[in-house]
């Protein structure tokens, strides 16, 4: 299936490349570098291109491109699935998902990537399994592996392996039995210029950290589950059990894992937590403009909203920005165009507002477009999904529980 993966990073350099069958030239990596200039954000670059003799299927994670090369026609959500795995497997072994962190650790890098993909198809991709394959890197690991020569690759098969619940290893065993869940929702939405919602659509996930004893057999239950539109699970998920009842019936992997992805598009369901007044023209009479942009709670039920950013990709005639923020810093980049406002924390009181004068190559008539981007987090603002329980069967005690709800930007675009 997958024939070679290449991992780039934010400036466009390859730094590291996986082939399992007969290696490709890296210069297969071009018609993405073209389609990756056409694009205005790294994350909207194609995630399937075509080639005379390939397909390049990619997904951008922690500022890098996974980049898979594909011979033959196959589903391409199957690929970026196992891509994701891949970045997720990353992040859950070394705490982060970065290009030094992947130098850092190649090695292991390499034995995970041999091990989650098999000739080309995928082989071991959950976290339970592949830490009793490859144990994990520590500082006294890896000193005994340089002394010895030895490496972190187990000699036994993994006991997942050969179970009937192959995600989940067996005697498993803790002091303290945990069970915690993170309902995060972004918001997907378009603004026109007087703050009407002209498109607005929620992509949750539900991230579970579940460190129990024994087999434990969960069930999780909703207030509001007809409201999904779209739903996908982890492999655990009885989906029988869902269609008939909507609750999730599982038994669960050991540690962190994501156990639900899910869509709400009703459009009256999605409440936009802020309002933007903003205001950018540009005078006929002399090179220059002004800028004048203020944010302020509108649905936030009572709650603050904090990691407040916005982004605006500016006309090219734009050559600098002189401007005064009440809140926050901002940067603009005079080779991108990209002007961003990093407020922070949403003051109620004192709305947070930016102005000044923008100095232009030209004297520009009209008023041309410009793209404004909103970035924003929230605990507990406009979940749609509400955990309404959640019940353990299977074993005797009786563990700690809990779900905390976040709610975040995703592609939150102002019109102009």
């Amino acid at each position: 299936m997958i024939h070679s993966l290449f991992l780039i990073n934010h400036s466009g350099d390859i730094f590291l490349e996986k082939h399992w069958k007969s290696v490709i030239s890296r210069s297969v990596c071009d018609y993405f570098f073209e389609a990756r200039e056409k694009a205005v954000d790294p994350e909207n670059v194609p995630p399937v291109l075509q080639t005379p003799h390939h397909y390049l299927i990619s997904i951008y994670r922690g500022k890098l491109f996974f980049l898979s090369v594909i011979q033959t026609e196959v589903a391409p959500l199957f690929v970026i699935e196992f891509l994701h795995r891949v970045a997720d497997t990353i992040q859950d072994y070394f705490g982060e998902c970065s290009e030094g962190i992947i130098k850092d650790n190649i090695v292991t890098v390499y034995e995970l990537l041999e091990e989650m993909l098999d000739n080309g198809f995928p082989l071991a991709t959950e976290s339970n399994v592949l830490k009793e394959m490859i144990r994990p890197p520590t500082i006294l690991r890896s000193v005994v592996n340089t002394l010895t020569g030895s490496s972190n690759v187990g000699d036994t098969l993994p006991t997942g392996q050969l179970s009937n619940v192959p995600w989940r290893r067996a005697g498993v065993k803790y002091t303290n039995n945990e069970a915690y869940f993170d309902v995060i929702e972004e918001i997907d939405a378009i603004l026109d210029k007087s703050g009407t919602t002209v498109f607005a659509e929620i992509q949750g996930v539900i991230e579970a950290c579940v460190r129990l004893t024994g087999m434990p057999d969960l069930t999780l239950s909703f207030m509001n589950p007809r409201l999904l539109d779209d739903v996908s699970f982890h492999p655990c998920v009885r989906f029988k059990r869902w269609e008939s009842e909507r609750v999730l019936s599982f038994i669960p992997p050991d540690g962190n894992f994501t156990l639900m992805n899910y869509h709400v598009s009703s459009q009256n369901l999605v409440a936009i937590p802020v309002y933007v007044k903003q205001s950018i023209s540009f005078f006929e009479t002399g090179p220059c403009g002004r800028l004048d942009i203020t944010i302020g709670p509108k649905q936030t039920m009572g709650k603050t909203v904090e990691n407040m950013m916005v982004t605006i990709h500016m006309p090219k005639a734009v050559l600098n920005a002189n401007l005064t923020a009440t809140q926050g810093t901002y940067t603009y980049d005079l080779t991108t165009k990209v002007l961003v406002w990093d407020i922070g924390k949403l003051n109620p009181q004192k709305l947070p507002n930016l102005r000044g004068s923008l100095s232009t190559q030209l004297a520009i008539s009209g008023n041309p477009r410009y793209i404004m981007t909103l970035k924003l987090s929230q605990l507990m603002l406009v979940d749609c999904l509400k955990v309404s329980r959640l019940d353990m069967y299977g074993e005797k005690y009786k563990p700690f529980k809990g779900v905390k709800y976040l709610t975040k930007a995703g592609k939150f675009q102002v019109r102009t």
